[in-house]
């Protein structure tokens, strides 16, 4: 394997949403270096952080009937039943919400935690609180898509944080995605919310760390077996 191989497969790929951000922060990093020089090393720093902020990193993604996986890399803030926003029309009963809250550390793309087809898309505008807070599920700018398989709905939530300004969806409705297929980010710190089925048991705990299209929120298939047996 040649030098130029090793370098390429060891650096993680910067995603195409990135690449006017990395090149504002370099540009300003020059400017900055020809008004007084030190400065142009922090900006150089400033560059290198915003490349590894929109980093999209290869993942490998469990294969198996009713896996739910995380959508975002970072960590798991919250689990409670909670009832789903409105927009999303998944009903008015309290389902299992697992809430992820990614820093400015963690990758901020998003991936599809099931597959199956975008069954509905909704936005909705609101304030910027900081997204560890409970109340940001209710009170801050949104996007939620609805996934519909064969036996489920999951609907996913991106939510905007305290600096972050832009929720991105790259999905339409409609469209089919896989389990692990990216489907947007959120730039600057953020959060999303995963409501999974009634009935659902997270395999996850607060705290945890979790990594987008890897980490296993929950088994549905598990559940819907779990069930079908207290009825019997």
């Amino acid at each position: 394997m040649s030098l130029l191989d090793t370098v390429r497969n060891t650096i993680v790929p910067v995603h195409k949403e990135g690449y006017p951000f990395v090149a504002a922060f370099f540009v300003a990093s020059l400017l900055l270096g020809w008004l007084f020089k030190p400065l142009f090393w922090v900006g150089l720093i400033l560059t290198l952080w915003c490349a590894y902020f929109f980093r999209d990193p290869p993942r490998v993604t469990p294969i198996g009937e009713g896996l739910v996986v995380s959508p975002a890399d970072g960590r798991v803030s919250l689990i409670v039943n909670a009832v789903p926003p409105a927009e999303l029309q998944l009903g008015e009963t309290p389902l299992p919400r697992v809430s992820i809250f990614m820093s400015v550390f963690d990758c901020h793309v998003n991936r599809a935690p099931v597959g199956g087809r975008i069954e509905r898309i909704a936005y909705r505008p609101g304030k910027f609180l900081n997204a560890d807070l409970d109340k940001a599920s209710e009170d801050n700018e949104r996007n939620g898509l609805v996934i519909a398989t064969p036996s489920w709905r999951v609907g996913v939530v991106q939510i905007a944080g305290l600096i972050a300004k832009r929720i991105v969806c790259w999905t339409k409705e409609g469209q089919e995605v896989g389990a692990g297929e990216r489907f947007g980010m959120i730039r600057f710190g953020s959060r999303l919310d995963v409501y999974l089925p009634v009935g659902s048991v997270p395999l996850v705990s607060e705290g945890q760390t979790s990594l987008a299209g890897e980490t296993v929120l929950a088994d549905l298939s598990s559940a819907t077996r779990t069930r079908s047996f207290r009825v019997g």
